[in-house]
């Protein structure tokens, strides 16, 4: 697993983390765990993910954060030990920390401190690839950074590599509000700019295009796996979280006739940073104009029915509702059998504890992207959803509107075809969008009295 790190450099020598979090009130052995533990689970993928090895973890009872610590003296004076004894050089608390606490910490602690939104933000600077998402992130991570530098002082402008240390805080030491305020307004301009230039393009497209389809979940649940096996593309996957930052959009052929588009999004997680939601909300909108959404599920993770109520509420904060719903419960490879739960959720989605606002008239398939087991039914039940987004024409195009048949074959699926002495009749499935530019060959095939069978 220590391969394929991606964007942590082969040069850079991987970082020996200790983790801070609430202790679960299921948990009733000590409050330190240097071997690990099933607590902070997701923490630890993130640290991984990151850059860092998780050496242990640190537990504390869960109440009113203190004002200069977060966790209290004497469980920062723990978590000092915890660091000697295992030689840690980073503390990650799973909350998130004011600057005044974080600077308090790293006094104390004599190790770098950082949060769990620094770290997601971290990710994020890692694996943005296009200008758009270096954008997104930069802007995320000033936002976080101006409401901290009271706290931070020296923190914004520390050499070094690592965690806490990529993007826009390494970039200019002696950086203060006014030269962040300045960047975050340029960025901005930027961004609308960009936002435009993809509302034009949705736009003309909906004129012309297929119904789209949004490949939303939580993050890792295998949305990339399955988008390249539904539509044959090669969109990077890895077994860490979010490997997929950039929207990705690829034709899908259906079974029945027709296609749609596809659109492989960014993954959720808990507690998702609100920076990292107002800087991604041009990204996260194509679930928002999506005419169908495609919730993918690792049902193989133990938090599955958690992770989707997560989802659901993301995706109602950013005004995702309301739509037709295909729940993809993946890696289904990796279980010996269906889970109780499951069986029950697939029987009464709106009673299984999910809110209802997206799963109501949910379709389901249990499928495994991996080993493309039921990937054929998942394809049917996305036709099913999708044929309300067609209508079938029959259509007469005279032989001089040659490229009227040209156009037809590119956007439509012919169902049938004839040559007649009048010109070419077909039965064609298609988008309403292309039904306009049609209307007038039906009236034709009514004139000349001509069938299609």
């Amino acid at each position: 697993m220590a391969e394929n790190l991606y964007y942590v450099p082969r040069d850079m020598e991987r970082e020996r983390a200790i983790l801070v979090g609430v202790r679960q009130k299921a948990d009733a052995g000590g409050d330190t765990q240097p071997d690990g533990g099933e607590q902070l689970g997701e923490l630890a993928q993130l640290a991984w993910t990151a850059g860092a090895d998780v050496l242990g973890k640190v537990l504390y009872r869960d109440r009113e954060a203190d004002a200069a610590f977060y966790i209290g003296k004497g469980k920062v004076d723990e978590v000092k030990r915890v660091c000697h004894e295992l030689g840690a050089n980073i503390v990650i608390f799973d909350g998130e920390l004011s600057g005044v606490q974080t600077r308090n910490l790293e006094d104390e602690l004599d190790v770098k401190v950082v949060d769990r939104t620094a770290l997601i933000l971290d990710i994020f600077a890692g694996r943005a690839r296009t200008r758009e998402g270096k954008l997104q992130v930069e802007l995320a991570q000033l936002n976080y950074n101006l409401s901290r530098l009271i706290g931070l002082g020296g923190q914004l402008s520390r050499l070094g590599g690592g965690i806490g240390t990529r993007g826009p805080g390494e970039k200019k030491l002696d950086v203060d509000r006014r030269h962040i305020r300045r960047r975050i307004l340029a960025i901005e301009r930027d961004l609308v700019k960009t936002r435009e230039r993809r509302e034009r393009t949705r736009n003309s497209g909906r004129m012309s295009s297929m119904p789209i389809v949004a490949f939303v979940g939580y993050t890792n649940a295998g949305k990339s796996t399955l988008f390249n096996a539904l539509c044959d593309a090669d969109v990077f996957t890895e077994n860490k979280l979010f490997a997929t930052l950039d929207p990705t959009a690829r034709k899908l052929p259906l079974p029945s006739g027709g296609g749609v588009i596809a659109i492989d999004t960014v993954g959720f997680i808990d507690k998702l940073p609100h920076q990292l939601i107002d800087a991604f909300k041009a990204t996260l909108e194509e679930s928002v104009y999506a005419d169908i959404l495609l919730h993918v599920v690792d049902v193989s993770n133990p938090d599955a029915r958690a992770q989707m109520e997560i989802v659901e509420r993301i995706l109602s904060d950013i005004g995702a509702v309301n739509k037709k719903t295909l729940v993809a419960f993946n890696k289904i490879d990796l279980l010996e059998r269906e889970p109780e739960w499951l069986r029950f959720w697939r029987h009464a989605p709106t009673n299984a504890g999910d809110g209802g606002v997206l799963y109501a008239s949910a379709k389901t398939c249990v499928v495994s992207a991996k080993t493309g087991q039921s990937l054929d039914a998942l394809k049917r039940a996305l036709a099913e959803l999708a044929q309300e987004e067609y209508i079938k024409l029959d259509v007469l195009i005279p032989y001089k509107d040659g490229g009227v048949c040209s156009y037809i074959r590119e956007n439509a699926s012919i169902l049938h075809e004839e040559y007649t002495a009048a010109g070419v009749a077909m039965k064609v499935l298609l988008g309403r969008g292309h039904a306009g530019r049609l209307r007038r060959f039906t009236s034709q095939l009514n004139d000349a009295g001509a069938g299609t069978g």
